[in-house]
């Protein structure tokens, strides 16, 4: 596949700071992504795979500007702010706060756990349409209709619209948080470890959403996971990640054939959770 980049990422790097232990203890950083370079094209299903630890995630938190970093990352061309935490970790109003407001119209996420990124309290037509209230996209009946129409194209009817999440199975309140992260026509979707806390057969009929979405939509997807047999399934290009690097690129097949579990898979790649 070649074509423009969606996403680019140029020397990213990000650590996190420890809490002090004590009146006297000592705050450390631990640095968790080293010098990242990373490039993603429009409409290209992007596979990240490597073991617990190894900063998948965090990589996935600093293109959503969830966190701060170090380096450059650009968006459909646009070099994208770093975040300016405030008091007590939140983004200030102002200039940063616009600049989060823009990116999240190119840039959605799906998360691990389903429940925990829904609201408990709400209905899922509420669920559905906050997207659009937030960047005041439509009036009410045009809002309405749009969330019935992503309900038939996640594969659930718009009666969901009544229900609460904890009247969902899991499959299907992962169906509404892709739903939702699609509501805004975003060009590119983080789905981290979206699969990993679901069932086999349910995670399954999940990828094979993610791949009916991606031929419908055509939207870029950022797919991460520890499971490189879901990442070689969904994805065109993969990267291998370890201790806070990226240390392979390459095809969905040559990856898997040398990380597969058919491929004689070195003791180092299957301690690390490649396999």
């Amino acid at each position: 596949m070649s074509g423009p980049f969606i996403l680019r990422a140029e020397g990213l790097s990000a650590s996190y700071t420890s809490r002090a232990h004590g009146i006297f203890g000592k705050k450390t950083i631990k640095p968790v992504l080293d010098s990242i370079n990373l490039e993603i094209r429009k409409g290209e299903i992007f596979g990240l795979v490597g073991p617990s630890g190894c900063g998948k995630t965090t990589l996935g938190r600093c293109i959503l500007g969830l966190i701060n970093y170090e380096g450059n990352i650009l968006i459909d061309g646009t070099a994208q702010g770093r975040p300016s935490p405030g008091r007590r970790g939140f983004i200030p109003r102002g200039a940063g706060h616009a600049a989060r407001r823009e990116r999240a119209l190119k840039v959605q996420a799906v998360f691990q756990d389903p429940a925990a990124s829904l609201n408990p309290v709400k209905r899922i037509g509420w669920i559905m349409e906050e997207p659009l209230v937030i960047h005041r996209r439509g009036a009410k009946g045009e809002r309405i209709k749009r969330v019935d129409e992503m309900l038939e194209l996640v594969g659930l009817d718009p009666s969901y619209k009544t229900r609460r999440v904890n009247e969902l199975s899991s499959g299907q309140k992962q169906r509404v948080c892709i739903g939702r992260a699609l509501m805004l026509k975003p060009k590119l979707i983080i789905a981290d470890e979206a699969v990993s806390a679901l069932d086999v057969s349910v995670g399954a009929q999940i990828l094979n959403l993610f791949r009916e979405l991606h031929e419908t939509l055509g939207m870029a997807l950022l797919f991460i996971s520890h499971n490189i047999d879901a990442v070689y399934y969904l994805c065109d290009r993969i990267a291998v990640m370890d201790q806070g690097r990226i240390v392979k690129t390459g095809t969905a097949g040559e990856i898997y054939a040398g990380y597969g579990p058919d491929a004689g898979v070195s003791a180092s790649a299957d301690d690390a959770g490649l396999r």
